[in-house]
């Protein structure tokens, strides 16, 4: 006789995709209209317990964070992770530099890259990624007020272009 293929190991294989699936927490969404972005990294991010916990509850902010290199290390600052309202006098200083975890390879690479005038790493988002903090930071160049608004022309029309096709269809 056959086996019917309904039994519990669905339960189990679900659990384990949504572990495997990334958890945005904070998008810094004002760099993609600021700056071209070159080459993006994932990167580590070292933290203490309560900002963990604080990451978890979805609370964090990327506006005004930029990331820079110091004694061949690369750190983050800016960056707002509030207090944990359950800690006690534990607690962190929600604007703290926190160091981003790269390998030398990495690091030398945005180095070369970031060195050169008008160029700086940005953060993009903070997200977990199997259960881990991560950080994806960007090489980029600001952008001049001109580029600003050729951007938005495109985008004006990318929108226009879309409705006209939806309405047809």
């Amino acid at each position: 006789m056959a086996k019917s293929g309904g039994g519990g190991g669905g339960a189990k294989s679900k659990a384990k995709a949504d572990d495997d699936a990334i958890k945005v927490v904070a998008r810094n969404r004002r760099a993609r209209f600021e700056f071209d972005l070159i080459e993006k990294v994932e990167a580590g991010i070292v933290l203490t317990g309560t900002e963990v916990k604080s990451l978890r509850n979805g609370k964090a902010s990327l506006e005004e964070s930029y990331a820079a290199v110091s004694q061949d290390e690369v750190w983050l600052y800016g960056c707002d992770i509030p207090e944990y309202t359950q800690a006690n006098r534990m607690n962190h200083k929600p604007k703290r530099a926190r160091k981003l975890l790269l390998h030398r390879r990495e690091i030398d690479k945005l180095v070369s890259k970031a060195s050169d005038k008008g160029f700086t790493l940005v953060p993009l988002q903070i997200y977990f990624k199997n259960g881990i903090a991560k950080v994806e930071i960007s090489v980029a160049r600001g952008r001049k007020l001109y580029d600003k608004r050729d951007a938005l022309k495109k985008q004006d029309a990318k929108r226009d272009m879309d409705r006209a096709v939806r309405g047809r269809g």
